[in-house]
């Protein structure tokens, strides 16, 4: 399909609508012949709505203007159409932290980011699915960069959204550095391929991207296609004498170290302890508190544009 044949949808997150700098971009491509359509938020789960209707709205590729919440609602949206009808998602990033599109190696403005949605070439990338349980209620969602649980995630839903707009990424380190002074671990039952463990974590994170939480990389070896995600467990620790060793091993992220953990799976399911609050967790920057959660790869489920070379996709690694 020509450039001339696409259609593209631009779901903008409703904060960002008046940008004038992604309205002058828009403006700037409908003059060379862009065919677009613009869909604006007013509340959650506007942008999943918006997605799934898409091949309604005659659009072929959808692109997500907003930060990775945006994105991940859109996602979500576009994993309820056919995956042979799915289109392409793009990224616009308009976010605090814009995670994802950071680690992909997209532009950050919206001009070029814009720009580069219509040349880019798709290619497909895994999603992961959450099943989740919270009580008698069961809920199923998808994400594309990275779940975190316990202490990380406390820091990206606690980060007030006033300080995200002042400080962009340094807001989830400064709240992350206030709040390593009176952490609390998170115990539950991990379970992946035939292993089972018991944990008392500080921190879960399950990349399918390499960073979250404003720059912070979590899974460093991560790749978008490879049938896997990276998983980091980071164990409580006891006393301050054991930070320097805990802070170390997590500069080398080692298969089994003291602290911290790093491997990867294909499906991993957690079980929090019965008189354990729910794990506070974060998917794609969204936050979320579960008893009961379980995710799995959905392999090559949806085409993304990329930049060619991206350092995500297996294609391209020079390890």
């Amino acid at each position: 399909m020509t450039d001339t044949q696409q259609h593209y949808l631009l779901i903008i997150n409703g904060k960002s609508a008046g940008n004038p700098a992604l309205r002058e971009a828009v403006e700037e491509q409908r003059k060379t012949g862009m065919s677009i359509t613009v869909r604006s938020t007013w509340e959650g789960g506007d942008a999943a709505e918006f997605a799934a209707q898409a091949v309604e709205l005659g659009a072929t590729r959808v692109i997500a203007c907003g930060g990775d919440g945006t994105v991940n609602e859109v996602v979500n949206g576009l994993m309820r159409i056919a995956h042979d009808l799915r289109p392409a998602l793009g990224i616009v990033p308009l976010g605090s932290a814009n995670d994802f599109a950071t680690s992909l190696g997209l532009p950050l403005e919206p001009g070029s980011a814009l720009e580069a949605a219509r040349h880019l070439s798709p290619s497909p990338i895994d999603v992961i699915r959450m099943t989740a349980q919270s009580g008698a209620e069961e809920a199923v969602s998808y994400y594309v960069n990275m779940t975190t649980g316990g202490f990380g995630a406390e820091i990206t839903s606690s980060t007030p959204k006033t300080l995200k707009r002042m400080l962009g990424g340094g807001a989830y380190s400064l709240m992350g550095a206030l709040k390593a002074w009176r952490h609390r671990s998170y115990r539950g039952t991990l379970h992946w391929g035939d292993q089972e463990q018991e944990a008392s974590l500080l921190l879960l994170a399950l990349g399918n991207g390499r960073q979250s939480g404003g720059g912070q990389v979590l899974a460093p070896r991560a790749k978008l296609d490879d049938g896997r995600f990276d998983v980091l467990l980071v164990k409580d620790f006891s006393s301050a004498a054991e930070l320097p060793t805990l802070l170390s091993e997590l500069q080398q992220f080692p298969a089994e170290g003291r602290f911290v953990r790093y491997f990867t799976a294909s499906q991993l399911s957690v079980t929090t302890q019965q008189d354990e609050e729910p794990w506070p967790l974060t998917l794609d920057g969204e936050a979320r508190r579960y008893e009961q959660f379980c995710v799995e790869v959905v392999p090559l489920a949806l085409k993304v544009l990329l930049p060619e070379g991206c350092s995500l996709l297996t294609a391209n690694d020079r390890q």
